[in-house]
């Protein structure tokens, strides 16, 4: 987050996108987690992963300004959750890389 509190967008190519995020076992290991529980804290998070809370944060922060995770507040405990439906990536001949993430309807 910038100083005012507001969340940073990090504008980036298709291909520096999949390398920040598949680059990654943390990272992967984070989305995995939350994909299959549906929503967790930092420590939650930090158990199911086998990585300590600063690595889960970080790991968190990034995925947060690419998009892929969303914070959901209950008075102060924060929530973490996937901000996505689907994500598609493909190597297609001819084309080169095919990459979607679907938001789907996500109230």
């Amino acid at each position: 987050m910038d100083s005012t509190g507001r969340l940073e967008v990090v504008q980036i190519s298709e291909k520096d996108f999949l390398e920040e995020v598949f680059g990654s076992r943390g990272r992967i290991r984070v989305l995995g987690a939350l994909v299959e529980a549906g929503e967790l804290n930092i420590s939650q998070l930090a158990r199911r992963t086998g990585l300590n809370y600063s690595t889960v944060d970080r790991h968190c922060e990034l995925l947060r300004k690419l998009g892929l995770i969303k914070d959901k507040r209950y008075d102060r405990i924060r929530m973490l959750e996937v901000d996505f439906h689907e994500i598609e990536v493909r190597l297609k001949k001819g084309y080169g890389l095919v990459f979607r993430v679907d938001k789907g309807d996500l109230g």
